[in-house]
């Protein structure tokens, strides 16, 4: 995806904000303007967020730290869900589970249950357990997997989150906030942009702008990702040559 212009958000619908009524006062600063009732989002301010998000983010990645997405509104879970598995990034878009992160400890004792379930069901075992307790086992992993299928791999709390739509995924901005975990999210008209550490203006109800933001930080992640494989092979190389140069030096001692 090339860099994105003010024309791919106009195409998207990301200007597009909620009825004046229900906006928040707090978003004045990236309104634009007002018509037919609907406020319009000012996409110069949109387009400076998201570079700023992307400089941000890039930086996280880099330092080989995880940044979780979160979104659990219908018109989002599909694009969230692709993109950050596209990235190998812990995802949520089911249900937002209190203490997720504030109380970790607990989250990782599901997911042990969650592999043990998993691995009972590989094992021959399984196959001689009571009909009754086998279907137990089967509903019981997969309400686990469809609540934390995203965050298997999650063995420490992630460095960021990734959030569309601040209002519905309060709990979540707020467990983040507690911990000094720094949110980037997608703000709507009706949203609190002070609640989170970068808040990318934008309609957070359509799919396609949903989609084009997504993207556009999966992207930044993606750069991240690339600049640190970049700098372990430059290391390695680094590595290789002082190895070499001692291995050179030995051997010339040898000779003398």
């Amino acid at each position: 995806m090339s860099k994105i212009t003010n024309k791919d958000l106009l195409d998207a619908g990301v200007h597009f904000g909620h009825l004046t009524r229900k906006w928040d006062p707090r978003m004045a600063p990236y309104i634009f303007m007002e018509k037919n009732g609907i406020h319009i989002i000012d996409l110069n301010k949109t387009l400076n967020s998201l570079e700023e998000a992307s400089n941000a983010v890039r930086s996280i990645v880099r330092s080989g730290r995880k940044v979780m997405f979160v979104a659990t509104k219908k018109q989002a879970r599909a694009i969230v869900s692709e993109e950050a598995q596209r990235l190998n990034m812990p995802f949520v878009t089911e249900r937002w589970l209190g203490g997720m992160l504030t109380n970790f400890a607990t989250m990782r004792k599901s997911l042990k249950k969650l592999a043990g379930i998993d691995k009972l069901m590989k094992d021959e075992s399984f196959k001689v357990l009571a009909k009754r307790e086998r279907l137990m086992k089967t509903r019981e992993k997969a309400k686990l997997e469809r609540l934390l299928g995203g965050i298997t791999d999650l063995t420490r709390l992630p460095a960021a989150l990734f959030v569309i739509d601040v209002k519905r995924e309060h709990i979540a901005v707020a467990e983040a906030k507690k911990l000094n975990i720094p949110v980037f999210a997608l703000c709507d008209t009706n949203s609190d942009p002070t609640q989170v550490d970068f808040a990318i203006p934008g309609n957070d109800d359509a799919f396609k702008s949903i989609e084009i933001i997504t993207k556009a930080f999966g992207k930044a992640i993606e750069e991240g990702l690339s600049s640190r494989k970049e700098d372990k092979e430059q290391k390695e190389r680094e590595r290789a040559e002082e190895e070499k140069k001692a291995v050179d030096q030995a051997t010339d001692k040898q000779d003398a």
